[in-house]
Parts: C-alpha cells; structure tokens; sequence
C-alpha cells in the first residue's frame, strides 16, 4: 500500500512543532553552552528553511486566492520571517553562554510562537477553504525540503542558519 503524502499544512504544522520542541531543549540544557550553541544553530537552520518554503513555495500560491484582509496575512507572515532572519543573523557566530544570545533565542522563541498561532489559527483553516491541492503542495515541500537541508547541510555551519535565497512575495494588485 502506497503511503499518502500529507498536505503542505500537515508538514508546515510537523515543522512548527519540530522548532517549538527545539526551543524547548534550548531551555532544558540552560548551562550547557555547548549543547545550546548546537541547538541555536538547529532553530536557526530549521527557521531558515520554513520560511524560505513558506515564501517560495506556500505564500505565492495563497496569496493569489486570498483577497483583502485574509491577503494581509501573508504579508505580515513576510514581514515577521524579515524578524526572524535579523534574530538569527544576531545569533551566529557568538558563543551561546552570553547574555545576547540568550536574549536572541527568547525573542526568537516568542515571535515563532505569534509568527505559529496566526497561520494555525487564521492563515491555515482559511487556505484549506480554498480548494487547492494541498497534497501536491505538501509534495512539492518535501521536495524543496530536502534540497534546502542538502545545502545547508554543504555549508560550514557559521553560515548555516544565515543563508537563505530571498523571494519576494509581493501582494495583489488590489492591494498595492
């Protein structure tokens, strides 16, 4: 028997709880700067990924069947990984036992926490309203996944959780 793929919002769900439990051994090794330097590093690479397929991927295709307010979801989602990406950036490098860093992965942890519960609470039940194949597009992601996490996995890791291909998901014409 064949194994079903699951939808895109099935595996951006599986990634959000991936970070969430990665922010949690973050807390959980308070001490080991070793092990929080490694995690840091892991929420960085596991953030950069979701939000380049969120934004290469499942915004585009989105944003071209919400309309007005719904759209601006979208937009704020960008803005918001915009966030994310300066948090990251601020991390690497240093060494997880300052204060800073500390400091960057709380802040990062809350804006993911905002960033998760408008799309699961708003964006998502709205985009499984519209009728898209969200099974091809959940196959797509995987495809897309694995080639980020290649590449990334090719890159030394200082500049792993920094690099990033930027789209631009730009809004519709109504809203401009």
């Amino acid at each position: 028997m064949a194994s079903r793929t699951p939808s895109i919002i099935d595996l951006l769900k599986a990634d959000h709880r991936e970070v969430e439990e990665l922010f949690d051994e973050f807390e959980k090794a308070d001490g080991d700067t070793r092990r929080q330097a490694a995690l840091a590093s892991q929420i960085g690479q596991a953030l950069t990924i979701h939000a380049e397929i969120e934004e290469t991927l499942f915004y585009p295709v989105v944003l071209n069947e919400l309309d007005g307010d719904d759209a601006d979801l979208i937009c704020e989602a960008t803005v918001e990984h915009g966030t994310l990406r300066g948090l990251i950036a601020g991390m690497n490098g240093h060494d997880a036992a300052q204060p800073m860093i500390q400091a960057h992965v709380t802040v990062l942890k809350e804006y993911v926490q905002h960033h998760v519960r408008e799309e699961e609470k708003e964006l998502f039940p709205k985009v499984e309203k519209l009728g898209l194949d969200l099974v091809a597009l959940g196959e797509r992601m995987l495809d897309l996944k694995q080639e980020l996490t290649d590449e990334a996995d090719e890159m030394p890791p200082s500049a792993r959780s920094s690099t990033i291909r930027v789209t631009e998901v730009s809004a519709p014409a109504s809203m401009r």
